[in-house]
């Protein structure tokens, strides 16, 4: 598993209010797309930085998403940045809301 932490920085301070409107209207683009496992929508603590964090089954599945010129078009388009990404093997994920532990080994 693959997580990728998106970052970008907004033209200007957006309320959490604002920030969680818009993440419920752009959630349902990540519905069903293939090897995404979870995405958290994030904003900073001044909220001048926005992004997410993606789990992933694999690299390859990411990279399908992030090497699309239509997402980065998007993510320029709508927050007027370029967005920063960080890639980090995911050894093993703790999910408590379904009392499970998962790997891939």
């Amino acid at each position: 598993m693959i997580t990728v932490m998106v970052q970008f920085q907004l033209p200007r301070t957006v309320p959490i209010e604002r920030a969680r409107e818009a993440a419920v209207g752009t959630a349902p683009r990540y519905r069903g797309v293939p090897g995404l496992i979870r995405k958290y929508y994030t904003l900073s603590a001044d909220g001048m930085s926005g992004g997410g964090i993606y789990l992933w089954k694999s690299r390859e599945d990411a990279d399908r998403m992030y090497n699309s010129e239509q997402w980065r078009a998007f993510v320029r388009e709508r927050y007027g940045s370029e967005p920063t990404l960080t890639y980090l093997e995911t050894l093993v994920v703790v999910d408590n809301l379904r009392n499970e532990i998962v790997s891939d080994s």
